[in-house]
């Protein structure tokens, strides 16, 4: 759970005690007693008391300091989002400080308590999803915060992220029309909103099409290389029949490439493969990456700038949607 900042005015007053004698207790300083220094120790421990690395920023009212909470670094998605988020950080006076989840919903909680104990003036999450508790407290303390690269749909909160539903549709409808029939969409777990809404556009492609969708075409897991040619071999190995496939992302989709190769399968003579992102590797691939172009560079800068409308005093609750296109190469 997100915790709300804790000063030492409030420790002082559960202890009856002044501001001064609990900071000289938190320093450890000889001139106070064991005993209340045990008491102010013990009440700053169950207030969750984060020490402030920057009590003279806040008194300029402002610490020119921005936290980012990123899902995967590891992700080349993500370093292309982070170059558009430090482009903007220098263009508008800011540093950031940036921490990476690893996709994991503790350590993501753990991420936001630390960057509050800097006193960031804002911050720029890519939730995990697995819960949404902390987005809520969030939103509860009225700390600055914009969402990127993720959708809650019933939460009052900023947020920038690409058309994933068009994503879905004109990636699959590409498949259709050159001839795919049977499509594998090899999608990351449901629990995240691009994986969501990319199915969706998945499955509206199909309906305008009169083809029927089947969950037997659906493979839903983790998003790396690795999970790509997993889940292509566990498709053959179900004796499951597609001549397309659709994934989550690219690296998805190379991953998926590479078991298809390997079991002598042709591309796209036989299987056609989309992927979604447009990173670097999608390109000089063999054969070339058919993919869904997401504005990665232009999601951070305007996720950045959207913070700073925030920052000075933004109201209104922006859902900014980005454009995607498709990038025909020798995959399809």
């Amino acid at each position: 759970m997100v915790k709300k900042y804790v000063t030492l005015k409030d420790i002082a007053k559960i202890a009856g005690v002044s501001v001064n004698t609990v900071s000289r207790a938190l320093n450890n300083k000889p001139d106070i007693s064991k005993k209340t220094k045990k008491k102010i120790l013990k009440i700053a421990k169950e207030l969750n008391y984060r020490k402030d690395f920057t009590a003279s920023s806040l008194r300029r009212k402002e610490s020119k300091i921005v936290g980012v909470i990123l899902a995967d670094s590891a992700n080349p998605f993500y370093s292309e989002v982070l170059k558009g988020i430090e482009a903007a950080s220098k263009e508008f006076g800011y540093n950031i400080i940036l921490i990476n989840s690893e996709r994991d919903y503790e350590q993501e909680v753990e991420a936001v308590n630390i960057l509050l104990s800097r006193r960031i003036d804002g911050l720029l999450l890519s939730p995990v999803q697995e819960r949404q508790d902390d987005v809520e407290e969030l939103i509860r303390l009225r700390i600055p915060l914009v969402i990127f690269a993720r959708h809650f749909e019933d939460l009052p909160v900023n947020e920038v992220r690409s058309d994933d539903i068009k994503a879905g549709y004109i990636a699959t409808s590409h498949l259709i029309e050159r001839g795919a029939k049977k499509i594998l969409m090899v999608n990351g777990y449901l629990h995240k909103s691009p994986a969501r809404l990319r199915l969706t556009g998945y499955k509206q492609a199909l309906a305008k099409y009169g083809i029927n969708y089947s969950d037997k075409l659906l493979i839903v897991g983790d998003i790396g290389m690795e999970d790509g040619k997993k889940a292509i071999d566990e498709a053959l190995s179900r004796g499951i029949s597609f001549d397309g496939v659709f994934a989550y992302n690219d690296m998805l989709a190379l991953g998926a490439m590479k078991a298809l190769k390997e079991k002598g399968i042709r591309i796209p003579e036989e299987v056609k493969v989309v992927g979604c992102d447009d990173i670097l590797f999608s390109a000089i691939t063999t054969p070339s990456l058919t993919t869904v172009k997401m504005k990665k560079y232009e999601m951070g800068y305007e996720a950045f700038k959207l913070l700073i409308k925030v920052l000075r005093g933004k109201k209104r609750i922006e859902k900014k949607v980005l454009d995607v296109e498709l990038i025909i190469r020798e995959s399809t």
